[in-house]
């Protein structure tokens, strides 16, 4: 089996008001996520044609706007959405989804908190 080619947006940054506490709810906080798309490139690399993989220009808005729209507790449940719309996507065969919530309300010195998960099509 060939490995799958990959496309990786890193950074993407979105406002939103996720997690457990009223006063994120009513706050907000940055959100930064990375993502990457498992697809096979080559049918688009041979026709030079964009629908034979994905707009990655496309991809990052879609992210962005699922990481505002409807406020949740979880960042995991953040992560699953994120992968569901880029699995929507015909030709991604699976992806990687980081999110990061660096102002996470932690009372220790800290970098960052997030959650990394892995989806394909037949989970």
């Amino acid at each position: 089996m060939t490995p799958l080619d990959q496309i990786s947006l890193t950074g993407l940054r979105a406002f939103a008001h996720h997690g457990v506490f009223e006063h994120e709810r009513r706050d907000g906080q940055q959100f930064i996520v990375d993502v990457t798309v498992f697809l096979d490139t080559s049918s688009a690399g041979r026709s030079d044609d964009l629908e034979q993989t994905i707009h990655y220009g496309v991809l990052a808005e879609e992210v962005v706007a699922v990481v505002e729209a409807n406020p949740v507790d979880l960042i995991e449940t953040v992560a699953q959405r994120v992968a569901d719309a880029v699995l929507a996507h015909p030709a991604a065969h699976s992806t990687r989804v980081t999110l990061h919530k660096p102002s996470a309300p932690i009372t220790v010195p800290f970098d960052d908190v997030s959650i990394t998960i892995t989806r394909g099509r037949t989970q």
